[in-house]
């Protein structure tokens, strides 16, 4: 059961909606029948999507907002959800996993599985690279007016991958900026072109204002062969070794990130690559599922592993 906030389709809406791609075709990579329930227009290329009927566009009252501002209301999912769901009871699973980290709050969590991305599509260089790059949807916790920031303070080039999010946000921080000199602001692209500017680019500014529960800029950047300047929140401390394949620095210190993005070119961009080939790698990701799956089946009458 995918995020039916947006489509499953290129350019995806965010990291859990790539990984769920990544998730269903490298599953079926390994003989396994998947079926991806999903928001009218997605697509998933080798795997059976089923249309739910949902347009994304009736949940936008569900989107996370930073802080909690005013506007979210998670309970405009129920009739979307409630009726994925009577798809699904049409046919008998081994296993149905619902990609929604919403259920935390409501049940207990048994398990938590890394959504590691698929290094041995990325193309990769060792040659040095040119300017900053920021990827990520234009909202306040991903920081894209700060990786600007961090980027003119440090005297680099900076191009900003991403769309529309929160149309007021964009608005204030982000439309001022386009004409700013060596500021270039992008829509966002499909994960292909995205490894590509990115593999040209000195370093990928990941700039957090919320705890990041992974960071999926960060990882693609490192298989890459790029290395990440980030803010040390959530999951990016967990991905990105300070110092080797990037620099971790407190928290909306703009300073001390711009100076990292000027020592950033003095990293092995081969140890990056290395890197996600060892500990962020898709494979491990799907050996994790299968072990997890194989434990739900086993089961055999007792209670859901969420």
């Amino acid at each position: 059961m995918a995020p039916l906030v947006t489509a499953i389709r290129e350019p995806q809406g965010g990291g859990s909606q790539a990984f769920v791609s990544d998730l269903a075709r490298g599953l079926v990579s390994r003989g396994h029948e998947v079926h991806v329930y999903a928001a009218t227009g997605s697509e998933i290329p080798g795997v059976t999507v089923i249309d739910t009927g949902v347009d994304p566009r009736s949940l936008a009252a569900t989107w996370y907002r930073a802080a909690g501002s005013p506007g979210r209301d998670p309970a405009a999912a129920g009739p979307a959800f409630a009726s994925a769901y009577s798809a699904v009871r049409r046919i008998r699973y081994d296993v149905i996993h619902n990609q929604a980290g919403t259920w935390r709050g409501v049940a207990r969590v048994d398990a938590v599985l890394p959504p590691y991305v698929p290094t041995r599509s990325v193309p990769w260089s060792d040659a040095a690279g040119d300017g900053a790059i920021f990827a990520g949807r234009l909202s306040p916790e991903k920081g894209a007016a700060e990786a600007i920031d961090i980027a003119q303070a440090a005297g680099a080039r900076i191009d900003v991958y991403g769309d529309v999010y929160d149309a007021e946000y964009a608005r204030e921080r982000i439309d001022p900026r386009r004409d700013a000199p060596e500021v270039t602001v992008h829509p966002g692209v499909p994960r292909t072109s995205m490894w590509a500017a990115m593999g040209r680019a000195a370093v990928v500014v990941c700039p957090a204002r919320w705890d990041e529960p992974f960071g999926m800029a960060a990882a693609d950047a490192q298989a890459c062969g790029t290395p990440v300047v980030a803010f040390n929140r959530g999951g990016l401390g967990e991905i990105v070794v300070d110092g080797v394949t990037g620099f971790l620095v407190a928290p909306d210190d703009i300073g001390a990130a711009a100076d990292s993005v000027r020592k950033a070119t003095q990293l092995s961009r081969s140890a990056c690559r290395e890197h996600a080939e060892r500990h962020l790698d898709l494979e491990w990701s799907l050996d994790a599922h299968e072990q997890l799956y194989r434990r739900v089946i086993g089961l055999a009458g007792g209670s859901p592993v969420t």
